[in-house]
């Protein structure tokens, strides 16, 4: 059958189906455990959360579902050096900032405390908890963590926007890469080479990394169906990660706001940019987006920026100006139907068996 492959025999789940797990407080214990429960892998986005709170997480996780899930971290959280910006950079910030800021009536902050990494501190905790799964963005492992992992039966998958990162991921020693296009929602976890130029697609990044790499390859990035699935498994993909539509059902732990926004005629726009956080990702195309591009180097770094952006997308929140507040989500966004998280899986999972059925008929 479709769904016996690699990924579902390591990873010890029903069907080849990951949960895109979102950072920034998108994810949720409830959508985690639903799409496991279904036969999944539900995942969590913890790259925000400091090592009690990953914990906290995971015993509600497990309270929640006995199956396997994936815990996310970022290897690199800051793009900061030493953690901070000159005064002279955040001048600048201010400055091409400051109209926004007055158009929502609030003052323009304070230069952003200085950023200190959290990583090490995180990575501890994966393994102590010990989840099923470990993904990873934004850089390499070195081996003995990736070899401590295996004694304590964590899979690990590292993500991959160009061949070239996939590659070294697989020669440090991953179980699993996830080849992540530039589709995706989200921001683009590049790491040898600047985002901007790390924008191959989903189906020809799979491609050229079956190729070349001897582990399973999750496909991510412009998946939202049964076919994509389908497609995805018949391009070689091992299993098939699906973010934007699980973003956008009830279980999720984005606001109400950005559902609708997914589910509006917006979704049909997607950009890419560094404006709201420093760090390039893709949302619902703003104003903001589009009148900023060009002026990047005015940006601070992450997570700099999002600090600093964060009391106008509060205040432009409150005020309904949805063209000032970065929506996260992908391009497919336009074809999504589902908003209850078990009825998607049981849709993924409909859809890609009446696929490769149609296909014996």
């Amino acid at each position: 059958m479709w769904y016996n492959t690699k990924a579902t025999e390591m990873l010890g789940i029903e069907y080849p189906i990951m949960q895109g797990p979102f950072g920034g407080n998108l994810s949720s214990v409830e959508l985690v455990a639903t799409v496991s429960n279904a036969g999944g892998l539900g995942g969590y986005g913890a790259y925000t959360l400091n090592p009690q709170e990953i914990v906290d997480i995971d015993k509600q996780i497990k309270a929640a579902t006995n199956k396997p899930y994936n815990i996310n971290l970022w290897v690199s959280d800051t793009d900061a050096v030493d953690g901070t910006v000159t005064d002279e950079q955040y001048e600048q910030a201010k400055q091409l900032f400051k109209p926004y800021f007055d158009e929502v009536g609030i003052p323009l902050p304070e230069k952003p405390a200085p950023f200190k990494s959290r990583f090490e501190n995180q990575l501890q905790v994966i393994f102590d908890i010990k989840p099923k799964v470990f993904s990873f963005m934004f850089g390499t492992l070195p081996a003995d963590v990736l070899e401590k992992c295996r004694r304590l039966g964590i899979k690990t998958v590292g993500a991959a926007t160009t061949l070239d990162e996939a590659i070294l991921l697989e020669n440090s020693g991953v179980d699993m890469i996830i080849a992540s296009g530039f589709e995706a929602g989200g921001h683009r976890p590049s790491f040898l080479a600047s985002a901007e130029s790390s924008t191959t697609g989903t189906f020809v990044l799979l491609q050229l990394i079956k190729e070349k790499v001897k582990v399973p390859v999750i496909a991510a990035g412009g998946i939202a169906n049964g076919k994509g699935v389908a497609a995805a498994l018949a391009l070689g993909a091992s299993a098939a990660q699906v973010g934007t539509a699980f973003l956008a059902t009830d279980e999720s732990n984005a606001l109400p706001i950005h559902k609708q926004m997914l589910f509006s005629d917006g979704a049909k726009y997607s950009t890419l940019s560094r404006a709201f956080t420093g760090r390039l990702g893709r949302g619902l195309t703003t104003r903001i987006a589009k009148e900023l591009v060009g002026k990047e180097k005015a940006f601070l770094p992450f997570p700099l920026q999002t600090t600093f952006m964060s009391p106008l997308r509060k205040a432009s929140l409150e005020q309904q100006k949805n063209d000032m507040v970065l929506f996260w989500g992908g391009q497919i966004a336009p074809i999504l139907h589902h908003t209850n998280a078990k009825e998607l899986m049981r849709s993924l999972i409909e859809e890609t068996t009446a696929y490769f059925d149609n296909l014996k008929a």
